[in-house]
Order: structure tokens, then C-alpha cells, then sequence
């Protein structure tokens, strides 16, 4: 079994450096979250080894105190998220790497086009619990996370669609 996201997250926080950290230190804190997920789905389509950032974006310093705070906040919230997701139905990463990538780029790109208010919680908190569930390694959740986001997409697609044909009629109306 591999080791549980918490505890990274703690070893982060036990061992941090002295003054300010870079992204290479802490990978995905940033305030660039739409373009780094967008950067690591991509790689993890791809299947790369290694995930990396442009070098201009991992050089850039953050305040320790920040991050270590961060770390404490998210180490807690794992923790308790841990006695729920577990390695389930386990296969190997690397042949589930690019089909997380693959839905985790679709939610992104998703994210990104459609900037309305209370429209991104639903595909945020599923590219999260699909992150968790890949890093843990529980092949159910993820599964879960997958049919919820066939789901999801279906239903936006219905909903445009539907407008877009509504809209037609409404144009015909204003033609009088």
C-alpha cells in the first residue's frame, strides 16, 4: 500500500524551509489552478513519469508561514477524509494515469468556459475527490467519480442544448 496523502502533507509541514518556499517544494499550490491542472492532466494523458511546471512558475516563491498553514488546514481535512477513501478495487497507476488525466482535463476545460456563478462547485469537488482517489489509490471512488461526471456532462449538454433551441424560438418571436 502506498502512503496516505495526509502524511505527505504533514511531512510538508513537519520539515519546511526556513522563509519562503517555490512551487518546487509544494507542487499544485498556486493560485494558477485552471492552468496547472489544465498542465498536469495533460502530462497525465501523456504519460509522463514526472509531472513538472514551467520553470518561471516553479522558481516563484511563496511565504512559509502561508503554506504552512495551508498544509495544516488540508493534513485535517485529509486525515478525516482518509477513514472514507481507502485503496479499494486497486489498479495499477499507471494504467489509470491517462483516463484520470483525460476526465480531470475535460472537468478543467469545463471550469474554464463556463465562468458563471455556483456553475463550478459540482466539477471542482469531483476533480478533487477524483485526485484523492487516484492518489489513495480506491478504484470505487474513482469509478463513482467517473459515472457522476458522465453525469454531469450529459446534463450540461441537455441543459445547452436546450437553451440554444429555445433561443431559436424566442429569435423567430422578435422577428414580428
Amino acid at each position: 500500500m502506498g502512503v496516505r496523502a495526509s502524511a505527505i502533507l504533514q511531512s510538508f509541514h513537519d520539515d519546511p524551509p526556513s522563509g519562503s518556499v517555490t512551487l518546487q517544494w509544494a507542487p499544485g499550490i498556486s493560485y494558477l489552478a485552471g492552468f496547472l491542472l489544465l498542465l498536469t492532466s495533460c502530462q497525465m494523458m501523456l504519460g509522463r513519469a514526472e509531472l513538472t511546471f514551467p520553470n518561471w512558475l516553479a522558481r516563484r516563491e511563496l511565504p512559509t508561514a502561508n503554506v504552512d498553514a495551508l498544509m495544516q488546514r488540508a493534513t485535517r481535512i485529509l486525515v478525516k477524509l482518509e477513514c472514507i477513501i481507502y485503496p479499494r478495487l486497486v489498479a495499477a497507476p499507471q494504467a489509470t494515469k491517462r483516463v484520470v488525466g483525460g476526465v480531470i482535463f475535460v472537468l478543467t476545460v469545463r471550469l474554464l468556459l463556463a465562468p458563471l456563478p455556483l456553475s463550478n462547485v459540482v466539477p471542482a469537488i469531483l476533480i478533487a475527490l477524483i485526485a484523492l482517489a487516484y492518489l489513495e489509490q480506491d478504484g470505487l471512488l474513482l469509478i463513482a467519480c467517473f459515472l457522476i461526471t458522465a453525469l454531469l456532462l450529459a446534463i450540461e449538454y441537455g441543459a445547452v442544448e436546450y437553451f440554444i433551441r429555445a433561443g431559436g424560438w424566442i429569435r423567430k418571436l422578435s422577428d414580428f
